[in-house]
């Protein structure tokens, strides 16, 4: 991937962390960056993401959204358990993130080298789903 015409990133403490707050930063970063119908999707993989980092992670988590051939979501703790999908029961209220993640992201996967999880969308007009408003 080039280098990102857009990115930010934020670390913060597990043990402060709203994630509502994780997920209007981001909407508001894809707003200003001109990629407002990505933002449902986008939210709903950091929400994920952060969620599993901070129930499952070590010390602070790191956010960072790139913007260039796709929209890339890094997500990392400081936890060396690499994330893996389980199977959650139908009446479990936990276990279903990185399965929701598989099914909405274009791909995603684990750093092998420390534990980054990341995934990506493609971005309007970059192939993969379709972005245009209905007329």
């Amino acid at each position: 991937m080039r280098s990102a015409i857009h990115d930010f990133e934020v670390t913060f403490p597990t043990e402060d962390v709203q994630v509502a707050r994780i997920r209007r930063l981001t909407t508001q970063h894809l707003e200003a960056w001109g990629l407002a119908p990505l933002s449902d999707d986008a939210t709903l993989l950091v929400s994920e993401l952060v969620t599993n980092a901070i129930r499952y992670g070590v010390g602070p988590v790191s956010l960072c959204v790139h913007a260039a051939d796709e929209l890339r979501i890094e997500v990392v703790d400081g936890s060396p358990v690499v994330p893996t999908p389980r199977r959650a029961g139908p009446d479990d209220e936990n276990g279903r993130g990185l399965d929701i993640v598989a099914a909405v992201a274009h791909r995603w996967g684990v750093s092998s080298s420390g534990k980054m999880t990341w995934c990506s969308l493609a971005l309007p007009g970059q192939g993969g789903d379709s972005y245009d408003q209905p007329v």
